[in-house]
């Protein structure tokens, strides 16, 4: 999630947390804890975004969430329930009170959850991996001070929240260079997932092999030939039966199935019981000639929010997975002695790669976005380079929060309107006050709140 706290509500801004929240975090939640932390622990790696932490345990977070899922959404579902009425559409109204019923369980759990710690806490036990402090494109870093930053901040807030740390580390969208290896390596970072289908070929044998270049951590190559069966355009979410994330009623909800009936959760359930026995199915085939470690990495926020049924089909796929004998693991160190990764010498793998369009940079560099990185890349060598000893904290937070990649991927397919410029500006002119001496009250809330301990 980028970091979008107190930066706007609708349609671009904390309301996109709170969604998230409702639709993804809390569906998942019920799924990890319905098989304990320790179970989750040993047979799935969840990262967590040190900047979606950041935001979780604001202030008073929780209690604007839940009141936009008290008041607001109520609302809206009463607003639309409304409007099929008058229709005659008893079908449509019949599942907005389901969605309604939905939301206000959701808040339910929420506050079950403030009463045991906070969300980030319950998201906490399950989570083994952390990342980079606000989720930037690593090779498009140019100064070492800045990539250290990054790698600092983020591990150290991982350890100050959870305890020990393994060494595991998701590189925000898979974007990989070799020369990010020392770094990576002193930062601690024993193994990272990295897109090599472009080196090592769709559906090739060689992606289920971890690999090890002699100056980094272990890169696990993920399986696209797997990930496409969730995540690819014909993918498991665009079935007749799903939900449809993209139409959206009036007061955007949505109450249609993807071969446009109204939206029957009887039988959704059953094609995610389906989809999950082929998935399992699948990997146990990718597996069959020569075993290996297939991983299959996804964004959390496609399971439930943009996967309605993602949480169910997730929940299949663990006891699909024991039926059909297909191990579940997580990225650990017992994983990783099991599966002794192939020795480099790193010359072979020698561009950038990400699970980006083109499985390379551009969808973060390209000519659409020129005037972000040019901003981002001028800020970074103006705030390590100006002279003026070591940058302040305000300084430094702003930095972290212009290097998001997120402005950038928004700007380039065009999803949020202005939000991602209007941010990115917002970001490098409050940089420039910070470097100035500036010391009014701070742009970015509770962005890297650890930052003062970890870097000084």
């Amino acid at each position: 999630m980028p970091y979008v706290e107190g930066f706007g509500t609708w349609p671009f801004g904390e309301e996109w947390l709170w969604e998230a929240t409702a639709t993804s975090y809390v569906p998942l939640l019920r799924v990890l804890d319905g098989i304990g932390s320790d179970a989750s622990r040993a047979k799935l790696t969840l990262s967590l975004t040190p900047v979606l932490c950041d935001q979780l345990e604001a202030p008073r977070a929780m209690e604007r969430c839940i009141a936009f899922l008290r008041e607001i959404r109520p609302e809206s579902h009463r607003r639309d329930i409304e409007g099929f009425r008058r229709a005659g559409d008893t079908a449509a109204v019949a599942e907005l009170e389901r969605s309604a019923a939905e939301y206000e369980a959701a808040a339910d759990a929420l506050e079950r959850f403030e009463r045991d710690g906070g969300l980030m806490q319950a998201l906490g036990r399950h989570a083994s991996w952390t990342s980079a402090a606000t989720h930037a494109i690593l090779p498009l870093l140019v100064l070492d001070d800045s990539i250290e930053l990054q790698l600092r901040v983020g591990i150290d807030s991982y350890r100050r929240r959870f305890g020990e740390w393994g060494g595991g580390f998701w590189l925000p969208e898979c974007a990989y260079a070799p020369w990010l290896n020392t770094a990576l390596l002193e930062a601690g970072i024993r193994a990272t997932c990295v897109e090599l289908t472009g080196l090592l070929g769709h559906g090739g044998d060689l992606n289920l092999s971890p690999r090890k270049p002699h100056d980094g951590p272990t890169l696990l190559p993920i399986d696209r030939a797997v990930i496409d069966l969730v995540w690819g355009a014909e993918g498991y979410p665009s079935r007749p039966a799903y939900r449809d994330s993209h139409r959206r009623t009036l007061h955007d909800h949505h109450v249609w199935t993807n071969d446009g009936g109204i939206y029957d959760p009887d039988r959704a359930r059953r094609q995610a019981a389906e989809d999950a026995r082929a998935f399992v199915q699948a990997v146990r085939d990718r597996l069959a000639k020569n075993g290996g470690l297939c991983v299959c990495a996804l964004d959390a926020e496609l399971l439930g929010h943009w996967w309605y049924e993602g949480p169910q089909w997730l929940e299949s796929v663990l006891a699909e997975a024991e039926h059909q004998g297909v191990t579940l693991t997580t990225l650990d160190v017992e994983t990783l002695a099991r599966h002794p990764p192939i020795e480099t010498e790193g010359h072979e793998h020698i561009a950038a790669t990400s699970w980006g369009a083109g499985g390379d940079l551009r969808t973060w560099s390209a000519p659409s976005v020129a005037d972000l990185v040019w901003t981002a890349r001028s800020a970074e060598l103006h705030t390590f380079l100006h002279g003026g000893g070591t940058p302040s904290q305000r300084a430094l937070r702003e930095l972290l929060a212009l290097q998001s990649s997120d402005w950038a991927f928004l700007a380039h397919r065009e999803w949020a309107g202005d939000y991602p410029r209007q941010r990115a500006s917002g970001h490098a002119a409050q940089l420039i006050r910070a470097l100035k001496g500036e010391t009014d009250t701070p742009y970015v809330g509770n962005l890297a709140p650890y930052l003062e301990r970890s870097y000084s």
